[in-house]
């Protein structure tokens, strides 16, 4: 069948959640049979995400081909099974780069080049290569349903093209192969406020968009009288305006769009015939996070910690393993930063498991060092993840090797005693971006380890994004005084995986493991992390009674 697109807009103000609403829609497709590709178009004129900071953007979400990219990629890809790639996050700076590209190639014909229709037709042809579900250029396959977010707010002046690219995706395809949703908030003072919600809507019929639905974020459900209300002034059917409930969990939304019969009235619109959803996956899942058997307090160790979203995907990744536990995890975070040799045993010796998180920078690094030591002496289950394991390592090499000057060519460039540091073909590159390893590469586990165990199997894909390797040069002492190399690179001998004897669980590793995990499918990892974690409760806890 022909590609069917839904674009999702949002109102009134930014944050609402128009990525959660995108994957929620595309789980409840999905679990109808359909394929699903998924999109985010972003209004910034950065050309991707990965040298945005942290603090003001967030994550940066790592694709399989090695695409920095916005967080709600990893929504998309929690929500669903789709595999998406660096085709499915496009920004101002990536296509007006594709078109000046174009431009000084002579691909226009001397033609002066203009937003309309250069600008607005780079974007269209993005979002049609989105619906692609393989890179074959002898037989691309398209999914059955690609879903379209457009990032920003309807009135910001830097999401107008976008905008006008999806008028225009209309007028091309038919309204049959087309759909616009419209994401907004209800405000509330003494009582349920309307007119921002019209505003809005009015803001896309302005510039050529009636959405089809819209999704009202709201606290409360929407009285019969408001609801009409709103489908007067927007001129959207009555049975079109969505309850889009505050939750408990994020994970819930599925099921709430499913009771709002909003995947049935998108197969009417798209006039697409299914059978039922199977949604049984889902409505476990929230039993089991409703009604967790015991709980378990993790430390998240990291330099980004005011700020959740900075995490999103480790934050969800570790919530996965409690729900494979039937644990509520409940994470403490401690910024890096505060961490002293006087208070770190005393912030991190009653937690049932640590976590030392990924980051980039001298910032912090000296407590997660601390934090390390006190996994390390106090046999706390220990998982390092990127930087993470970076500094256990440098821990390791300064508390037991007795390399005592031990650290991180990022934090010390050119010193004999660095243990992490760039490799020898990378020196000289390092403003390139080219030193970066991105994306998903092969990892080789060595028998009987326990990460071995835990995967159960040796040969492993992980997705990477750093630029800095342990040196292969101090191996040999490593593994002397008690270091196991768990994991390596098959082809370039880089060490991607970490243990330490005669401890209950303690594992580094180079890559990115939370970028895979999901709801319904945990990462083995997390999840033996997680259940490590519990024992280890159970122990202290048993100890002190």
């Amino acid at each position: 069948m022909q590609t069917k697109f839904i674009f999702i807009t949002g109102g009134v103000v930014s944050g609402l959640g128009k990525g959660i609403a995108a994957a929620s829609i595309g789980a409840l497709l999905e679990s109808r049979g359909l394929t699903i590709s998924l999109m985010k178009l972003d209004p910034y004129i950065n050309v991707d995400a990965g040298t945005m900071n942290p603090f003001q953007h967030g994550e940066v979400f790592v694709t399989v081909d090695g695409a920095e990219t916005d967080l709600d990629l990893g929504h998309y890809e929690r929500y669903t099974n789709a595999i998406l790639t660096r085709r499915h996050n496009r920004t101002t700076g990536q296509i007006y780069d594709a078109v000046i590209r174009k431009e000084r190639a002579g691909d226009y014909l001397g033609a002066t080049v203009q937003v309309v229709p250069h600008v607005i037709d780079e974007i269209k042809q993005t979002i049609t290569d989105a619906a692609k579900l393989q890179n074959s250029h002898q037989s691309p396959k398209n999914a059955d349903i690609c879903i379209v977010e457009i990032g920003g707010t309807a009135g910001d002046i830097e999401s107008l093209p976008f905008l006008e690219a999806i008028r225009q995706y209309r007028h091309d395809y038919g309204r049959e192969n087309t759909l616009f949703v419209h994401l907004t908030l209800i405000v509330e003072t003494t009582e349920m406020k309307t007119k921002p919600t019209q505003h809005s809507v009015g803001k896309l019929r302005e510039i050529g968009i009636q959405p089809d639905i819209i999704i009202c974020r709201t606290s409360k459900i929407l009285t019969e009288k408001l609801r009409a209300k709103i489908s007067l002034f927007t001129n959207v059917p009555g049975n079109s305006v969505i309850n889009g409930l505050d939750v408990d969990s994020v994970y819930e939304v599925p099921l709430m769009f499913h009771k709002e019969s909003l995947d049935n009235i998108i197969m009417n619109y798209l006039q697409i015939w299914t059978g039922s959803p199977k949604l049984q996956p889902w409505i476990d899942l929230i039993e089991n996070y409703k009604n967790p058997h015991d709980k378990v307090d993790i430390a998240f160790v990291g330099k980004y910690v005011s700020n959740r979203d900075s995490y999103e995907s480790l934050n969800e990744a570790l919530l996965h393993g409690g729900l494979a536990n039937r644990l509520k995890v409940k994470l403490h975070y401690v910024d890096s930063e505060n961490l002293t040799t006087e208070n770190a045993d005393e912030i991190l010796e009653n937690m049932d498991g640590i976590i030392v998180a990924p980051g980039f920078g001298e910032r912090g690094t000296e407590g997660k060092i601390l934090a390390v030591k006190t996994a390390r002496t106090k046999k706390i289950p220990f998982f390092g993840i990127c930087l993470g394991m970076q500094m256990a390592i440098v821990e390791f090499a300064r508390n037991v090797v007795g390399i005592k000057n031990a650290n991180s060519g990022e934090n010390r460039p050119n010193h004999i005693e660095n243990v992490i540091d760039l490799m020898p073909e990378q020196s000289g590159n390092e403003e390139t971006g080219g030193t970066m390893r991105l994306g998903s590469q092969n990892t080789v586990l060595k028998e009987n380890t326990l990460i071995a165990k835990v995967y159960n199997k040796t040969t492993i894909s992980e997705r990477h994004r750093h630029r800095y390797e342990v040196m292969n040069n101090f191996i040999n002492r490593f593994e002397e005084a008690g270091l196991i190399i768990s994991g390596k690179h098959p082809e370039r001998d880089l060490v991607e995986t970490i243990e330490i004897f005669d401890h209950p669980w303690f594992i580094g590793c180079q890559y990115h493991p939370e970028l895979q995990s999901k709801p319904l499918k945990p990462h083995p990892l997390f999840t033996s992390f997680i259940e490590a974690s519990y024992l280890n409760r159970e122990r202290r806890l048993g100890e002190k009674n």
